[in-house]
């Protein structure tokens, strides 16, 4: 059977095509000089032979392999710099391996939980996962995230088990929502300087106590003292960056507070401190 006809040459257009890559890829790899310039016929194309392939089909190979257009040089030249380029790029590999494996694992999470609280850290999903349907609240998710993105997991851990109060104490659960209907009336019609500013912040103070209470009492506050002493075993799970101080976040994430509602949770932070620093009075003094 007679073959077909076997160039001798072929334009750049088809080495492309044999190589798995595109004439534009083929040109730079010429400016950058990985590629030799070929030869070019009589209608001044370029012209690619067999060792032009041959060159350009190990090119091909390995940068599919990951390795930078660069080190490619140091390769074909046998230095010793492709030692070090390789392990440049095992190490890169192993990153992104492990990053594929943390996003298979929270796809699992999400399927398994159902709901976007798989999408939060192993650390805040494991303490939530057992709440009834509906008891979280979607305003909780929202929390939990902002928190964990600023804190950390740990510090969206900690914060979990008020929201396991609130889930579980129906009058805390009440108090709380007349509480931050109470504050999301606090918009621009309201004078920084109103009175109630302070009467609201003293209720907002005392309604805290029992949430704290209520972790205490439940056994909570043990178990979240276990995940604090284990706390190198799930450094992994943060994302690079994802700390920073509680400024750095109120500076970074918007919510649109009036200056009245800014005051208050002044306010709010003050009042917390002096009950703080007198609660640590009365520890002294026993």
């Amino acid at each position: 059977m007679p073959l077909p006809a076997i160039p001798r040459r072929v334009k750049i257009g088809d080495a492309a095509a044999f190589a798995g890559t595109t004439p534009r890829a083929i040109r730079h790899y010429h400016a950058i000089g990985l590629l030799a310039e070929p030869e070019r016929g009589s209608d001044d194309r370029r012209r690619y032979g067999y060792d032009d392939m041959i060159r350009l089909l190990w090119v091909r190979r390995m940068a599919d392999a990951g390795i930078y257009l660069d080190d490619i040089h140091a390769a074909f030249e046998g230095t010793s710099g492709i030692e070090q380029s390789l392990a440049r790029l095992e190490e890169s590999l192993a990153s992104k391996a492990a990053a594929i494996e943390a996003q298979r694992a929270a796809v699992n999470r999400l399927r398994e939980v159902g709901s976007p609280l798989g999408l939060l850290s192993p650390l805040v999903t494991g303490r939530l996962r057992d709440l009834p349907p509906g008891a979280l609240r979607s305003a909780d998710l929202d929390t939990l995230l902002v928190t964990e993105r600023a804190l950390g997991p740990l510090g969206a851990a900690v914060q979990a088990d008020r929201f396991i109060v609130l889930a579980t104490h129906p009058e805390l659960r009440a108090e709380e929502d007349r509480l931050a209907e109470a504050e999301a009336a606090l918009d621009d019609t309201v004078s920084p300087d109103d009175p109630r500013i302070e009467d609201l912040a003293a209720q907002r103070c005392d309604h805290e106590t029992a949430p704290a209470a209520a972790i205490e009492g439940s056994g909570l506050e043990e178990a979240l003292n276990d995940l604090l002493d284990r706390e190198d075993e799930h450094a992994g799970e943060e994302e690079e960056g994802a700390r920073m101080s509680v400024m750095e976040a109120i500076g970074k994430m918007p919510y649109d507070f009036s200056p009245t509602r800014v005051r208050y949770e002044e306010r709010v932070i003050e009042l917390l401190h002096s009950a703080d620093q007198a609660g640590d009075r009365d520890q002294r003094t026993r």
